[in-house]
């Protein structure tokens, strides 16, 4: 047997006993948003938003309240609404009419697929950095003002 075999998995094995191993690289999914159009996550996205509540979903939308449309896309970053456990009756003849009138895209997960990949209070408003499809760190949001706030420093 090689020696060189033998350090490589001794490398890969002292990375993961001190915590070192990489984070793993999310899968890319695809939702659709309030107007029905595909979005696909890709390497590029570097906020993901997601609400699992109607609570968690207006501190989103307080806290984008008089932004251009584009505020979320210029900081690489996306909203996931949890629409699962919404009857859907409700969600198609109301909820999601309702949506085509924010100025900012929402993208429905309807089963739930991604929401559910993460954990977080159903109440807040929670915050995944990502870096090249790998979650960098997370973070709640209860408060709109501290969101906006986040928000704004992505920009600079």
């Amino acid at each position: 047997m090689s020696r060189l075999p033998a350090a490589v998995f001794l490398l890969m094995l002292s990375g993961s006993l001190f915590g070192q191993e990489p984070a793993p690289v999310q899968a890319p999914w695809t939702l659709l948003d309030q107007f029905d159009q595909p979005y696909t996550r890709n390497d590029q996205l570097r906020i993901l938003l997601v609400a699992r509540s109607m609570d968690a979903a207006k501190l989103l939308d307080q806290a984008l309240q008089g932004k251009p449309a584009d505020y979320l896309e210029v900081r690489e970053a996306v909203f996931v609404a949890d629409v699962s456990r919404m009857p859907a009756l409700i969600s198609t003849l109301f909820a999601i009419p309702a949506m085509r009138d924010y100025n900012y895209r929402v993208l429905l997960d309807r089963e739930p697929r991604v929401v559910t990949r993460y954990s977080g209070d159903a109440d807040k408003l929670l915050w995944v950095e990502m870096k090249q499809g790998k979650v960098v760190s997370e973070r709640e949001f209860a408060d709109p003002l501290a969101l906006e706030k986040a928000l704004q420093q992505v920009g600079q």
